[in-house]
């Protein structure tokens, strides 16, 4: 997950400009001030860099870092038959 975690708060600095001394594990999207549309394009982002099938419905101002995090380690550890993701060769 660290791999992941990592990439989710360089987006979170990068994209959306929030400050890295306020992301942590814990921290909710809404603690970092990304409102609906933007949790939305986290999401989208998230599934185009890793090609998963992340499902943005399910893309929520409540969710911590860690919990989004744990969400696309989980689909990325996933058989790529199972995730609906082309196995690479």
């Amino acid at each position: 997950m660290d791999r992941v975690y990592d990439r989710l708060v360089t987006l979170l600095t990068d994209k959306f400009e929030v400050a890295p001394e306020r992301i942590g594990p814990e921290a909710t999207l809404d603690d970092l001030e990304l409102d609906s549309l933007a949790v939305v394009e986290l999401y989208v982002t998230l599934q185009e860099e890793w090609s998963i099938p992340l499902d943005d419905s399910a893309a929520r101002a409540d969710l911590t870092v860690a919990e989004v995090a744990r969400s696309v380690t989980a689909l990325l550890d996933e058989p790529a038959s199972a995730s609906g993701r082309e196995a690479v060769q």
